[in-house]
């Protein structure tokens, strides 16, 4: 990271040992705090094990050593909170990095009350609501121009300002529509239309140099045959394409559901957002709990037949509640935040914040390369 021009100030507060103690000292500077702050490759007790010499850890790594006797370390403290202060005196003073140029004006509060968002996201994720409500209490003044808004609606694009940002929404709606063709369209699946009008919004955004928020509430790709000979695998690529190669800063926001095929279109982990949080509303899996525990039920009485077996309604009811349980448990974000697959798991109340403090903090790097999807199916 210092190689690429990011500045790294580590604090030893504790004990840094064997290659832990390359760590901070192959940043930019080094604090210890006297008394409790130690580094050495073995300690006392492994150096005595290993070559017979009797030493306490403070003498073999502590602050004083490392700041008087090696030069390991640059500043020595006597407490924790010098040594935070010292890191805020040393950050005060780092001098100006071109800019990213993202576009900021004076941030303006919704006109919606905040604390209303937790009326908003009905309890039971079976049942619809309006995406479009959540955007305007997000956004700077609930001002929120959309892109295409009669086209492609289970996704919806389109800019706004969050915490004085220019910023490209992308969010799922997970109310039920009607297409141009009069059929119906089932909230938080990612269609055709909504797949190519998303891709194009996106490149839009990198063309225009916007960061871009995701809002996912998403179950994923609509499947069946007619979606499949639509080319739906075609469409999503798109999106997908699209998404994976921008090099404005990308922000996700795990509102409600983020499965399979639709974690990657709305930016999940893999796709390296600058920022990935969830609310504790959150659901990260392939597919909710039912949907697994009654795909693999079908699997698993399927084989079970195969064999032989007689399958009660009691014993499938048995397998799908075992398959439910455990898929159930896996979908939690304090699971994914376990895993690092989310950042962190916020109050909804801290979304602006959250949003303006990473686009804060990205308008500090220009791209390293131009715009390129490549071949895109179109």
């Amino acid at each position: 990271m210092s190689a690429q021009g990011i500045v790294q100030i580590a604090a030893v507060m504790g004990s840094c040992v064997a290659g832990g103690a390359y760590l901070p000292i192959m940043s930019d500077e080094s604090l210890i705090v006297n008394k409790t702050g130690t580094i050495f490759l073995a300690g006392s007790y492994l150096v005595k094990a290993a070559i017979g010499e009797n030493i306490d850890n403070e003498t073999l790594g502590g602050a004083s050593t490392h700041t008087e006797i090696s030069g390991v370390c640059d500043y020595k403290t006597e407490n924790d909170q010098e040594c935070l202060a010292t890191i805020r005196s040393l950050m005060d003073k780092i001098g100006q990095f071109e800019q990213a140029g993202f576009d900021k004006k004076q941030a303006q509060l919704p006109k919606i009350d905040r604390k209303q968002i937790f009326g908003m996201i009905p309890a039971d994720r079976s049942k619809s609501y309006d995406m479009k409500e959540v955007i305007k209490w997000l956004v700077d003044d609930s001002d929120f121009t959309e892109y295409k808004e009669e086209f492609g609606k289970t996704i919806i694009c389109g800019y706004a300002r969050v915490d004085g940002w220019s910023v490209g929404i992308v969010a799922n709606q997970r109310e039920i529509s009607k297409n141009s063709k009069g059929e119906i369209q089932i909230g938080g699946v990612i269609y055709n239309d909504s797949a190519d009008k998303a891709a194009r919004f996106i490149m839009n955004c990198n063309q225009k140099n916007i960061p871009l928020v995701f809002l996912t509430d998403v179950t994923g790709f609509m499947v069946g045959s007619k979606s499949e000979h639509s080319g739906i695998i075609k469409d999503g690529a798109k999106m997908v394409n699209a998404m994976a190669n921008s090099v404005v800063p990308k922000f996700s926001i795990i509102i409600g559901n983020s499965y399979g095929a639709g974690n990657y279109a709305m930016c999940g982990k893999a796709y390296d957002p600058r920022l990935i949080v969830a609310w504790p509303t959150a659901e990260i899996a392939v597919m909710s709990g039912a949907a697994a525990a009654k795909t693999l039920l079908q699997i698993e009485v399927a084989t079970l037949k195969g064999k032989g077996e007689e399958i009660t309604k009691e014993r499938e009811d048995e397998i799908y509640s075992t398959i439910k349980a455990k898929y159930d448990a896996q979908i939690s974000p304090y699971y994914a935040a376990s895993r690092l697959w989310v950042d962190a798991i916020i109050n909804p109340l801290d979304t602006r914040k959250i949003i303006g403090m990473g686009i804060e903090m990205a308008n500090h790097k220009k791209a390293e390369k131009a715009y390129n999807v490549g071949v895109i199916q179109t």
